[in-house]
């Protein structure tokens, strides 16, 4: 018998969007960035644990850096919000890519977080490297009686059931989620929603996003895009994903053979999902490693930097050698860190060690 692949350590840091709403955000893995947008539904400890999501975190931390949140409303981000317009979600993201100091980055939107993607994209364009949608929309969703009145519905059993403990209300949310799931990942998901968030911030969250549209700026995205679809995804149809894949310049589309709207571990679509994802990713890289970056890569400033690190200064020294602000140096650092490829706690140590031993 296999032994399940061990689960990483993450990190839990905070932040504080443009409103001063507290957003809390989660990292693991190493090598280069991976910002996960969220989808409506995360707590970022009760996620880490997950039958139905431990397979994506393994697989996106083993050759990368993830950064994942939980939005405002939700999880481990201050609960009592009322607004979540797609202004403030990207906002959220804005925060969250500021605090963990990131410079280009690939960028993952999860299900209901297409539009804050699409928008953080074409506002952002000098920072993202590459776009992943899964299972997700760009906000233009044909809005016809019947889609009103099932949305009605699962308002109502938001309202009546969302909070109880006996998981029934909430199982018609599984069940449009995964239907086929197992026993153990249904429950695991019945109780995700109740810990996630509140009924009514679920109900106004939710209403919110169904508003939220990006796709006017969707011929502003210019970056290699992958489009990862379900085709029997009951939340999110799969006529999304053509749309994406047709109104963004050179998208590729892969139409994954599940009614899951998260592709599970035991499904035939999981390899395959993995596989493609896999390849994207690792599409700059060549045959699986990547060169190694120069020094000659570094601005003037940055190798100044970069040589008073090596000195020994700490960052706010060399702020006051060069008359800048710690948080100037900061970004300049972590755009060094960025060029030359190196990521987590012993990045400065491994820059200045490759300044050390240019010659």
């Amino acid at each position: 018998m296999v032994a399940d692949p061990p689960i990483p350590r993450q990190e839990i840091r905070f932040c504080r969007s443009s409103d001063g709403v507290q957003i809390a955000y989660a990292v693991h893995g190493s090598g280069p960035p991976l910002v996960v947008d969220s989808c409506w539904l995360s707590h970022l400890q009760y996620d880490w644990q997950s039958p139905v999501w431990r397979h994506h975190l393994v697989e996106w931390g083993r050759s990368h850096t993830v950064i994942r949140f939980d939005e405002r409303g939700h999880g481990l981000s201050d609960r009592d919000v009322a607004d979540h317009g797609l202004e403030l979600r990207l906002a959220d993201l804005e925060a969250v890519v500021d605090d963990a100091r990131l410079d280009r980055f690939t960028l993952m939107a999860m299900a209901q977080g297409g539009p804050v993607a699409i928008a953080y994209a074409a506002r952002h364009p000098e920072r993202v490297s590459r776009l992943v949608f899964y299972g997700s929309y760009s906000g233009q969703q044909a809005k016809d009686p019947a889609e009103a009145e099932m949305n009605d519905t699962l308002d109502a059993l938001i309202k009546v059931g969302w909070a109880r403990p006996d998981s029934a209300f909430r199982r018609v949310f599984t069940s449009l989620m995964i239907p086929n799931a197992t026993q153990e990942q249904r429950e695991w998901l019945d109780e995700l929603q109740r810990v996630a968030t509140s009924a009514e911030t679920a109900r106004s969250s939710r209403r919110q996003r169904l508003a939220a549209d990006a796709s006017h700026l969707l011929d502003r995205i210019e970056v290699p895009t992958l489009v990862l679809h379900s085709l029997g995804d009951r939340m999110n149809d799969f006529s999304e994903a053509r749309y994406l894949a047709a109104h963004i310049a050179d998208a590729r589309l892969v139409a994954l053979e599940s009614d899951n709207h998260i592709v599970l571990e035991h499904e035939e679509a999981w390899p395959v999902l993995r596989d493609e994802l896999r390849a994207f990713l690792d599409a700059d890289a060549g045959n699986g490693s990547r060169p190694v970056a120069d020094l000659a890569a570094l601005s003037a400033r940055e190798r100044e930097i970069l040589e008073l690190a090596a000195r020994g200064l700490d960052n706010h020294e060399i702020a006051d050698d060069l008359v800048l602000s710690a948080r100037t140096v900061e970004r300049h650092l972590s755009n060094v860190y960025a060029k030359l490829d190196l990521h987590g706690k012993s990045a400065r140590t491994a820059a200045v060690a490759r300044l050390l031993t240019s010659g």
